[in-house]
């Protein structure tokens, strides 16, 4: 019985984490023809309200990003000339 039991148990577990990687598989990322891991400057707000991050993407567009909270996620972009990067 207490075999069975084991048994039982290492099956649920490795189900359970079948599944596990499955549900989150649709999160990884896409594939990447360049990427830019440099800092992004981030905007402090005052409590109540989510602070921001902003950054160049190198083709002329400033990204703004903001998470956190109750409004979840947000990503905006603006033309910014000073966001090309020479030779692209």
């Amino acid at each position: 019985m207490r075999r069975f039991a084991l048994t039982l148990g290492a099956a649920i577990a490795a189900l359970s984490l079948s599944a596990c990687s499955a549900v989150t598989e649709q999160w990884n990322d896409a594939p990447v023809q360049y990427k830019d891991d440099g800092p992004a400057v981030i905007h402090s707000m005052p409590d109540g309200f989510a602070n921001f991050a902003s950054k160049c993407d190198g083709f002329g567009h400033r990204v703004f990003t903001t998470r956190g909270g109750e409004s979840g996620k947000s990503v905006a972009a603006i033309a910014d000339p000073k966001c090309y990067k020479k030779g692209k």
